[in-house]
């Protein structure tokens, strides 16, 4: 689950713990790995956050009215990621018309709805500072990468547009800047964030929750 930056690809595909007495070269790859962990673990949040809804998709106790509660939400976070993956174009574009014109990391906003949602859905009361902790260690200093990322390649709009826009939470009127207008595209949404294919995984989550109720 991707915001306005880059492409991150698979965190863990050159991660090999090394053996006893490995030659240096392994060792070092080790402390790389451990040192992302600590400098640059936005990288892992993608595949932390899936791990994390899987989890509480396969060992949830659901109860039907917190069941409800978290589909409404998950729901909702689904159509916020669909809406806000329609405007991006990674690195080309300043997104601030839509989603974007009242937050600046929509698709974030989208995340939380849909942790929230499995969070109740599962039933299981843990999840919640679960959930917050796995938010704390990686969403901060993601935010924080993701604004420095676009102040960089997008100078004096995204100025403007920051200084009227919060991170995470939205504003009540929606932001009337002159940057650069793209319409919402569904084929963008598809094929830049695979966004249709993630409602169709996170609604088979559901589905299994729905399932398990006693």
């Amino acid at each position: 689950m991707a915001q306005q930056g880059g492409a991150l690809g698979n965190p863990l595909r050159s991660v090999s713990v090394p053996a006893p007495g490995a030659p240096p070269e392994a060792r070092a790859g080790w402390r790389k790995f451990l040192h992302d962990l600590r400098h640059r673990r936005r990288r892992y949040r993608q595949l932390v956050g899936v791990a994390f809804v899987l989890w509480m998709t396969l060992v949830g106790r659901p109860v039907e009215g917190l069941l409800v509660l978290g589909t409404v939400l998950a729901t909702l976070g689904m159509l916020v990621r669909l809406w806000a993956s329609g405007y991006v174009m990674k690195n080309e574009v300043l997104a601030t018309i839509g989603p974007y014109a009242r937050v600046r990391h929509p698709l974030y906003v989208g995340n939380l709805l849909i942790c929230a949602g499995f969070c109740a859905a599962s039933g299981l009361w843990w999840s919640v500072p679960a959930a917050l902790a796995m938010w704390l260690a990686f969403y901060p200093q993601t935010i924080r990468y993701e604004d420095q990322k676009l102040r960089r390649l997008f100078q004096g709009d995204w100025d403007r547009w920051a200084a009227q826009t919060c991170a995470l939470l939205p504003r009540l009127t929606p932001y009337a800047g002159n940057a650069e207008r793209v319409p919402w595209s569904l084929s963008r949404s598809l094929l830049r964030n695979g966004e249709p294919v993630h409602i169709l995984l996170l609604g088979g989550g559901l589905w299994y929750l729905f399932n398990r109720l006693a």
